[in-house]
C-alpha cells in the first residue's frame, strides 16, 4: 500500500512566528507513522530547514529562470530546501486562470528539479450539481499529468473546490466514487497507478478525519486552514496514522 501522507497547505499565511506551530507538530509527530508534509509561503520555506517534516512549495513557474518578475522556479524552491510542490490547486486555477496544460507544464519541471508534485483535480458545484464531477475528473487528470508522471515524483489531491474552506464536505460515498475512479484512470495509465498516492482535500478537520481515511484509496489529506495550528492539524495526523 502507498505510504500515507498529511499535507499541509498554509496558503498565504505565516511569518517566522507562525514556525512556532511546527516546533509543537514535532513533539507530538516527530517520528509519526506517516509522512507529514508542510507548504508553508515560499518565504519561509528555508527557514523551516530544521524540521523534520517534509517541506513544500506552494506553486511553481514552467521555466527554469528568466524575465518573469515575482514567479518562482522549482530549482529555487528545492535550492530553498523544499522537496514538494503544489501544483494546480484550484485557487491557482481559479484567481489565476491556469489551465490543465499549465498545470502540467508545472509538474513537469517539478519533476527536473527533482520535486514531488502534488497535482490537484477537483470539480465546481455547478459541475457536482451537474454530473459532470467524474468527466471532469478525467479531464484533468488527463491533462495536468505529464506522461512521465509516477509514484515516486507525484501526488494526486482530489479537492471538491465547492469543500474548500466552506466547511461543507461530502459525504463518504461521493469520496469514494471519486477516489475509486482517480485510481483506475491512474491503473488504466501508469504501471505504478497502485502506488500513486491519492490525497482528499476540502474541510478536512479532527472531527472528520477518521471517517475519510476510512474511504477506500484516500491516502491522505492536503489540508488547508487546519493545519496553521499545530492543536488542529494533530488530530488529523493522528486519525491518519490510526487508519
Amino acid at each position: 500500500m502507498p505510504r500515507k501522507l498529511a499535507a499541509g497547505n498554509w496558503k498565504m499565511n505565516g511569518l517566522r512566528a507562525n514556525l512556532v506551530e511546527l516546533a509543537k507538530l514535532e513533539e507530538k509527530h516527530g517520528d509519526a507513522d506517516v509522512d507529514i508534509l508542510i507548504c508553508p509561503p515560499t518565504t519561509l520555506i528555508s527557514a523551516c530547514e530544521d524540521t523534520p517534516f517534509d517541506i513544500g512549495g506552494q506553486d511553481c513557474y514552467a521555466a527554469d529562470s528568466g524575465a518573469h518578475t515575482g514567479d518562482v522556479s522549482a530549482e529555487m524552491l528545492a535550492d530553498a530546501g523544499a522537496s514538494y510542490v503544489i501544483t494546480g490547486h484550484s485557487e491557482r486555477r481559479t484567481d489565476h486562470g491556469e489551465t490543465s496544460a499549465d498545470v502540467a507544464a508545472k509538474s513537469r519541471a517539478a519533476y527536473d528539479a527533482g520535486l514531488i508534485a502534488v497535482i490537484c483535480i477537483g470539480e465546481t458545484l455547478e459541475e457536482r450539481e451537474g454530473g459532470t464531477t467524474l468527466a471532469v475528473i478525467d479531464a484533468q487528470l488527463k491533462g495536468s499529468v505529464p506522461d512521465s508522471a509516477d509514484a515516486e515524483n507525484t501526488v494526486i489531491a482530489y479537492e471538491p473546490v465547492w469543500a474548500i474552506g466552506t466547511g461543507k464536505v461530502p459525504t463518504l460515498t461521493q469520496i469514494g466514487e471519486v477516489h475509486a475512479h482517480i485510481r483506475k484512470r491512474l491503473t488504466d495509465r501508469f504501471s505504478d497507478g497502485t502506488e500513486m498516492r491519492i490525497l482528499y482535500g476540502g474541510s478536512v478537520k479532527g472531527s472528520n478525519a477518521s471517517d475519510i481515511f476510512s474511504v477506500a484509496d484516500v491516502d491522505g489529506a492536503l489540508v488547508g486552514g487546519a493545519s496553521l495550528k499545530a492543536d488542529d492539524f494533530s488530530p488529523i495526523i493522528t486519525a491518519l496514522e490510526n487508519s
